[in-house]
């Protein structure tokens, strides 16, 4: 039953990730946030992959899938995340130079960082990750605020839960395992790749509400050329 319950929010999380990944670049040309949701549901598939095929940790997928890991928990579910939502709640919209920017320090974060995964507890990575969410949380709390001022009730309570749940998990990855939990953390797991494919969904709608707000109020060209008159 775990596994399978594993494999259904590994699933759920690359639907999410290439599905609002996609409507993040097509819809909304936020390279940012659709990139990053990309990486998610790669770094899921190669993870179900490796799962599946026997969880050998001589495999170069085993490599691969803890670059993805540390590349998503220092840069890319904090800097990334924050930057691309800045596009809804300030109007942001970075150079192309700095979306490149930002990838490559992602990429030379994640290439340093999957040194320190492994069975023993690496303080200072560990310190660092939680750190950086707690960073990226205060945003996000703000962003769920924004919602809930312009009146998306639903929306707003849904932000905030994908940010405590996200909150927890990167609290509980390294210095809490969970009681009970087997030596692969299939527990731990189901509710990662759970918690991560909502916040994927979540922080959509999330965006899409003030985005399309922000339309309406501004009386600018919404998605697909067409003039939303003033407020």
């Amino acid at each position: 039953m775990k596994e399978l319950l594993f494999v259904l929010a590994d699933l759920w999380l690359i639907f999410t990730g290439f599905f609002y990944g996609w409507k993040f670049i097509r819809r909304y040309g936020n390279y940012l946030l659709g990139l990053e949701w990309f990486i998610l549901a790669t770094s899921a598939s190669n993870f179900l992959a490796w799962s599946l095929l026997g969880g050998d940790e001589d495999s170069f997928m085993y490599s691969v899938a803890y670059f993805f890991d540390a590349f998503s928990r220092s840069v890319g579910v904090s800097l990334i995340l924050v930057m691309g939502l800045m596009g809804a709640t300030h109007r942001y919209k970075p150079t192309r130079a700095v979306d490149i920017a930002v990838f490559v320090l992602g990429i030379a974060a994640g290439l340093y960082l999957r040194q320190f995964h492994g069975g023993e507890l690496h303080v200072g990575p560990a310190v660092f990750y939680v750190v950086v969410n707690a960073l990226a949380t205060v945003f996000l709390a703000y962003f769920s605020w924004r919602l809930w001022k312009i009146r998306a009730k639903g929306v707003a309570i849904g932000a905030a839960l994908a940010t405590a749940a996200g909150t927890y998990i990167a609290v509980t990855y390294d210095f809490f395992p969970l009681p009970g939990d087997d030596e692969y953390h299939t527990i731990f797991y189901i509710l990662a790749l759970s918690t991560w494919g909502f916040q994927g969904f979540a922080y959509y709608f999330g965006y899409r509400a003030l985005h399309e707000r922000d339309v309406t109020t501004a009386g600018e060209p919404a998605p697909g050329g067409e003039r939303v008159a003033r407020a």
